[in-house]
């Protein structure tokens, strides 16, 4: 099975270390949207997109490299992120973004988010939030979540 995870990761690598546990156990290639060629996406078994969020939505290079994606058949997909702060029930971004998916021609096998460590304003003012997060436990979730989609 080929497997490619698209993944953005700025401020202190949560989402790259949850991305890291999802290629192991997947046997993926983790690239950022500017290290791979759209096309290359359309021999792919499954696709995994992710970043951390920020201001209730993923990352903008995530969602400009899915939002200009040609709308076509695919295969599977699924979305991760993480977060500071818990996935709100009013604006569930992760679901946002597998819709948007759905549109671009992927069949969305599921969603995973957990907490990370977080610093922006005004939690940079207390030290941060989630100061060891994604922990053992968010790691171990994500794996379990990998070996659910086939991995």
């Amino acid at each position: 099975m080929k497997v490619v995870i698209v993944c953005v990761s700025v401020s202190h690598g949560n989402t790259a270390r949850v991305a890291e546990v999802l290629a192991g156990v997947l046997g993926a290639r983790v690239v950022s949207p500017e290290e791979i060629d759209p096309a290359e996406l359309d021999s792919c078994d499954l696709v995994g997109f992710g970043s951390g969020i920020f201001g209730m939505d993923f990352h903008p290079r995530l969602r400009r490299f899915v939002e200009e994606l040609p709308s076509k058949q695919r295969r599977k997909a699924f979305v991760f992120g993480t977060s500071g702060l818990p996935e709100p029930r009013f604006r569930r971004y992760t679901r946002r973004l597998a819709r948007l998916l759905g549109r671009k021609g992927f069949e969305v096998a599921g969603t995973f988010s957990c907490r990370g460590f977080d610093t922006w304003l005004p939690f940079r003012l207390v030290g941060g939030i989630g100061k060891n997060r994604p922990g053992t436990v968010d790691l171990e979730a994500a794996r379990r979540f990998a070996e659910g989609l086939g991995g």
